[in-house]
């Protein structure tokens, strides 16, 4: 078989190994902190629903690159968040089974046009142009669990220019990993080269020309980007 286009693949590269992780699929949870939710201005029910987009495999920004701020929007902002590497197909997985598809672990960075989704959720329209954007998915290294174990707890926060904005604790995920796998493959069967964003803490804010971030969680390689 022959094909009439070659289009680019994808990668991530993998702490301690000349091999790279091709990206498949990028998904993306949202309100999975309480005070992160309750800065959006949700109402905090005893039930969070589960809340998904994707991301395109371009969006994907690897380590210590710059990532140009879209013209279209006034309100760039940073959101850190722990990022799941899938390594093998399943679905319907059980949370029991879950963690046994995990490849390994990022930092990363889901960069949002608040303003853009701002307007959409006013008038019920989907995120694509504040969250699916080309560039908007920066993603540290991914460390193998046989490196980093199966993450539970453990700091995440992003500081810019060397001021903090973003910090909590993995412990604090409404869903933690296990849950998010098994509640995605419900409806979506997951494969190898899967990403997963799992959601952001409170302190998200705006950037500017010039400002470098620095993302950080526990065990895992941090993250370097600069907005031009």
């Amino acid at each position: 078989m022959s094909f009439i286009n070659t289009p680019p693949q994808i990668s991530i590269p993998i702490t301690g190994s000349a091999e790279t992780f091709p990206v498949h699929q990028i998904y993306c949870v949202g309100r999975n902190y309480q005070k992160h939710i309750s800065e959006m201005g949700y109402s905090q029910g005893k039930t969070v629903p589960f809340v998904l987009f994707l991301k395109p495999p371009d969006a994907v920004v690897q380590n210590g690159q710059t990532v140009c701020m879209p013209g279209f929007t006034n309100d760039f902002q940073h959101e850190v968040e722990l990022v799941i590497a899938i390594k093998k197909e399943g679905s319907k997985i059980s949370e029991k089974l879950a963690l046994e598809y995990v490849f390994g672990y990022s930092v990363g960075i889901d960069l949002t046009c608040r303003d853009l989704q701002n307007e959409a959720k006013k008038k019920g329209r989907p995120w694509t142009f504040a969250k699916s954007l080309q560039n908007s998915a920066p993603i540290s290294d991914i460390t193998p669990v046989e490196k980093c174990g199966y993450l539970q707890e453990g700091n995440i926060q992003l500081s810019v220019n060397g001021n903090i904005r973003q910090k909590n604790d993995l412990k604090n995920m409404i869903r933690p990993v296990q849950k998010i796998i098994s509640e995605l493959s419900q409806f979506y069967t997951l494969f190898p080269g899967d990403i997963i964003f799992t959601g952001t803490p409170d302190g998200v804010g705006k950037l500017k020309k010039g400002d470098r971030i620095f993302a950080e969680i526990d065990g895992l390689e941090p993250l370097t980007i600069t907005i031009n």
